[in-house]
């Protein structure tokens, strides 16, 4: 459970008897039930949180090895497709120039983030085949604008669908409706807060 949320019943110094007591106190609150996932929605949930820790790894090994080779007068262009195209020239230009050893671990470096391309394509290919068995991505998909990631990752997320009473509620469930404040009988919308299922709300 989020400490914001129990925060507000620890009304004396922190300590952990005080803590315990207040999250004792925190989880008897009325709540939404999280809605029973099968084994195959919990699997597509953890390829997605996977695919995400590779593309977020990914990132991270362009733009050290982007860096690297800056620091040689090697400049190119931001991203995976840009650096694709560049790197087999670059690494040609300043082989010529720069240690070998040097070279080998730019090398590697390059073949760790083809290595994970392979990996994210692999992944997406598994949830294309779980696309063609399930019939509610399948429903999803058919949707404009909603593609792959989107409805596999809705699909995992939600469990049973049958848990909200209404699109609304499904909307502020993920995340996707504005923050509410108010007092005084006046209420005031802020921006979308994204609070909800973050994995769904992302895509």
């Amino acid at each position: 459970m989020p400490a914001q949320f129990v925060k507000a019943f620890n009304i004396r110094n922190k300590s952990d008897a005080a803590d315990a007591k207040a999250i004792w106190l925190a989880v008897q609150q009325p709540c939404k039930a999280v809605a029973i996932k099968t084994e195959m929605q919990q699997a597509v949930l953890m390829m997605h949180r996977q695919r995400e820790q590779l593309v977020k790894f990914r990132t991270m090994q362009i733009n050290g090895l982007r860096g690297m080779l800056v620091e040689f007068g090697e400049a190119m262009g931001k991203g995976r497709s840009a650096l694709g195209k560049a790197i087999p020239d670059a690494l040609t230009r300043v082989e010529e120039c720069l240690p070998k050893v040097l070279i080998d671990t730019l090398r590697e470096q390059w073949a760790r983030i083809e290595k994970m391309d392979e990996e994210i394509v692999t992944i997406e290919r598994r949830l294309r085949e779980w696309k063609k068995e399930d019939k509610a991505v399948k429903a999803i998909i058919e949707i404009p604008g909603v593609g792959l990631l989107t409805a596999t990752a809705a699909v995992a997320m939600i469990g049973d669908p049958k848990a909200f009473r209404s699109g609304r509620e499904f909307a502020a469930w993920v995340g996707i409706v504005p923050k509410q404040t108010g007092s005084g009988g006046k209420v005031n919308l802020h921006g979308i807060s994204k609070r909800g299922a973050p994995t769904c709300a992302r895509y």
